[in-house]
């Protein structure tokens, strides 16, 4: 009976009967294998986040990352690894010291081309219009309980940008990192879906049908740029500098999504820069992320009403953002001469380029000959800006 007792005990089996709760997380972990699996939803996150939950829901595995505490903060991180395992030593050395987002953020930059914005900078106040949603769920979010470093975070996921809002939680509320990462990156993955209901909702049909297109023929721009290779190399340069200079906190982020997009834009003399940044660099950060995102996610800390208000938050900054893009275009329109299609402001998020996908194949389903792809990304890229500049703000005036 003794050896019988022993080799229970040897099995996670005891735990669980200890923890049910367990067993829904290994639902929830199958779950966000499914939708980036089958589904497609932004695989490259959710797939090692799912995994990662499954890891530190093992029970006895010692796979899960404990929660910051006084006497963590006090060992080394070998003592760490020793302690509580490899999870948690990735996750103290990688995500709580802030490394891997903007990391990532460096990859986004080489992936990124800031022409469409350039040469339609007007197009670029929808991508600030459109982080609305971030205030107006941080200040509900304080009303309804959460403390103001914790309403910050999740208003964050307003911006439709997960690394940004992992940084942002990393620096202001690291214990909500698991819901707020769900959250933030299950939005993103639902786009597709999110971005027609709020049209349906807000959007005329004629609104709809304004022809990009038409409107540059009736009223053409005044000035074009005559050598857009050269101001694409000056434009991060610039970027930067005016971010370093007014919010600097966001320069972790910005700083690296800038350098990221200047050695793409400098062309084949460092074109192994280039691809380390947007395919090395990233996939190891996106990896090491997702899993350590998932190791915090243990039923104990997790299962709780504050999880589903940040679900729920979540979709509303989401909605907010959105809607707030596609009205700042119609207030607009109610000014000037040259109309702008109001789906152009609904890409104001961070979602890039899937928003600005999303928006053309909208507008293309009432006009197929209205192609706005070109037009969205404009908005859709200084979205990208704009939620970092916004999470640099938030950080510096909460800490």
């Amino acid at each position: 009976m003794k050896l019988l007792e022993k080799l229970f005990e040897m099995t996670a089996l005891s735990n669980i009967a200890g923890e049910p709760g367990t067993l829904i997380m290994i639902a929830i972990g199958l779950i966000l294998l499914y939708l980036g699996i089958r589904k497609q939803y932004e695989p490259l996150l959710l797939v090692p986040i799912g995994f990662g939950v499954l890891l530190a829901n093992t029970m006895g595995g010692n796979m899960a990352v404990v929660s910051a505490s006084p006497e963590i903060d006090h060992l080394t991180l070998l003592e760490i690894a020793k302690d509580h395992g490899i999870m948690s030593f990735l996750y103290y050395s990688l995500i709580k010291t802030g490394l891997l987002p903007p990391l990532i953020f460096m990859g986004v930059g080489a992936l990124t081309d800031f022409g469409p914005m350039l040469r339609n900078l007007r197009l670029a106040f929808f991508g600030a219009a459109a982080q609305i949603g971030i205030f107006t769920v941080l200040i509900t979010a304080i009303l309804v309980g959460f403390t103001p470093k914790e309403a910050a975070s999740l208003g964050i996921i307003g911006g439709a940008d997960g690394p940004t809002a992992i940084y942002t939680t990393i620096i202001l509320a690291p214990h909500l990192l698991g819901p707020i990462a769900v959250a933030a990156y299950s939005y993103m993955a639902l786009v597709p879906v999110i971005i027609p209901l709020i049209v349906r909702l807000t959007m005329s049909e004629k609104e709809i049908m304004i022809n990009m297109k038409e409107q540059e023929r009736l009223y053409p721009n005044k000035w074009k740029i005559k050598n857009l290779k050269l101001v694409k190399i000056i434009f991060p340069l610039v970027i930067g500098g005016i971010v370093a200079i007014m919010v600097p906190s966001a320069m972790p982020l910005i700083g690296m999504l800038v350098f990221g997009n200047l050695v793409k834009e400098i062309g084949t003399s460092v074109d192994r820069l280039n691809t380390a940044a947007s395919e090395t660099i990233m996939n190891a950060a996106t990896i090491f992320l997702g899993l350590c995102i998932g190791a915090t996610m243990r039923a104990d800390t997790f299962l709780n009403i504050q999880t589903l208000l940040i679900l729920v938050g979540g979709f509303v900054a989401f909605g907010i953002s959105i809607s707030g893009g596609i009205y700042a275009a119609k207030i607009y329109n109610r000014f000037a001469n040259k109309k702008i299609n109001p789906l152009i402001g609904a890409t104001g998020l961070s979602a890039v380029p899937m928003a600005s996908r999303v928006a053309n194949q909208i507008s293309l389903k009432y006009d197929p000959h209205n192609h706005i792809l070109h037009y969205a990304m404009a908005s859709n890229i200084a979205g990208v800006i704009g939620s970092a500049v916004a999470a640099g703000v938030l950080i510096s005036v909460l800490t």
